[in-house]
């Protein structure tokens, strides 16, 4: 294992009724608040209402309208009303595209220049406003981690971002607020949970066994709830299970000892960047795709270990078939919860594609399996028709 400090500085309230804590979560840090949140269904559900009436005390200043894949220009707007109003915090109420917005805010308020420099280069970033948040969504695992992700669709880039001081200094998560997550949306937020567990997982150190059995669990826990949680929306079992998921798949746990190594979110931001699909969307499509291009004789033995561990493969002598066997699993199971599949459902033909393994291409050296230009198109192409082969 390598060396790790592990330290988060995020107060995590999870369950029903722990939005009681808000007034006290905020009041620390002064009364002016930023609220931002997203296109109105913290509205339709009441949360909003809720929100304002804990806050009767606070003066605040709102930013809706947030968009999934949140650009640089709500991050702009945001950062002009903290500095216009000379607020004290932000309050985000949604899933991770508010979150994110919302954390690169909290930077900007306290950067003098443009805050699309701080998603450029994150070592600009020195101070930022508290943030709270209430998470609606389990998918991103933002409201436990430092890291944002915006788009800039002028430049046609998808950039991540982050630093220690954008931690959320409270989460507050509970299940219920989940209940009315649309279907779609619960597909996409457990397979977006599952892509960040597998950039951490396919990786060449072998020495990690407690991250890899959390790894596991992750996964395992999001096969078996997710179809509960679509048959059954306010089940609070499948949905509390798949909110504490999303947030162990990207706080670290599972990386603890050893590197990650993200490929498939690198090449999925550009298509993001691009043709502004659903992320996880994107990533559900290139993921099964993916593994199937990068197994060989030197990835093998992680795939084989995937295959009995997740999928209770029994272990045989031929690693290469429970390898391909895991990986068409874990395909039908993304098309069994209702996602796309190919790239051709959600409008996108190879036009860009050169292009894109070429901007890409630099960033997947240090991949689990190196990936050049010709790499990248050709597994593209896998995705613009059904099945892994």
């Amino acid at each position: 294992m390598e060396n790790f400090v592990y330290d988060i500085p995020t107060k995590y309230y999870f369950g029903r009724n722990q939005i009681q804590h808000l007034p006290e979560l905020l009041a620390p840090f002064g009364r002016r608040i930023l609220l931002t949140y997203g296109g109105g269904s913290i509205k339709r559900s009441g949360l909003y209402d809720q929100v304002k009436a804990l806050l009767a005390d606070f003066t605040i200043v709102e930013l809706g309208g947030i968009d999934p894949n949140p650009r640089i220009e709500s991050v702009r707007q945001g950062v002009a009303l903290c500095k216009e109003h000379q607020l004290d915090a932000i309050l985000a109420v949604g899933g991770g595209s508010t979150i994110d917005c919302s954390k690169v805010i909290a930077a900007g308020a306290k950067y003098d220049g443009d805050a699309w420099d701080l998603v450029k280069d994150s070592s600009l970033i020195h101070d930022a406003l508290p943030l709270v948040d209430i998470l609606t969504l389990a998918a991103t695992g933002t409201e436990m981690n430092r890291g944002a992700v915006i788009t800039n669709f002028a430049t046609k880039d998808k950039l991540g971002t982050g630093a220690y001081v954008m931690y959320p200094a409270a989460s507050i998560c509970d299940p219920t607020y989940t209940f009315t997550v649309p279907a779609n949306q619960t597909a996409a937020g457990t397979a977006d949970t599952m892509s960040h567990t597998f950039e951490i997982y396919f990786q060449h150190n072998d020495q990690a066994f407690i991250s890899d059995r959390l790894a596991e669990g992750v996964l395992k826990c999001c096969i078996h709830y997710c179809p509960i949680a679509l048959k059954e929306p306010d089940n609070y079992e499948a949905r509390a299970n798949l909110l504490w998921a999303s947030t162990v798949g990207l706080n670290g746990l599972t990386s603890l000892g050893r590197p990650g190594t993200w490929t498939c979110h690198a090449i999925e931001h550009l298509l993001s960047a691009y043709y502004d699909i659903t992320h996880a969307v994107g990533l559900a499509i290139l993921t099964p795709r993916w593994m199937n291009y990068v197994l060989d004789d030197s990835t093998v033995d992680r795939f084989a270990m995937y295959a009995h561990q997740v999928w209770d493969i029994p272990q045989q002598a031929d690693k290469m078939g429970m390898a391909k066997e895991a990986i068409q699993k874990t395909y039908d199971f993304l098309e069994s919860i209702g996602l796309p599949m190919t790239l051709t459902e959600v409008g996108i033909d190879s036009t860009y594609f050169a292009e894109m393994g070429q901007r890409v291409a630099p960033r997947l050296v240090n991949s689990y399996k190196p990936l050049d230009p010709d790499d990248v198109v050709a597994i593209l192409n896998a995705c613009l028709e059904p099945g892994v082969e």
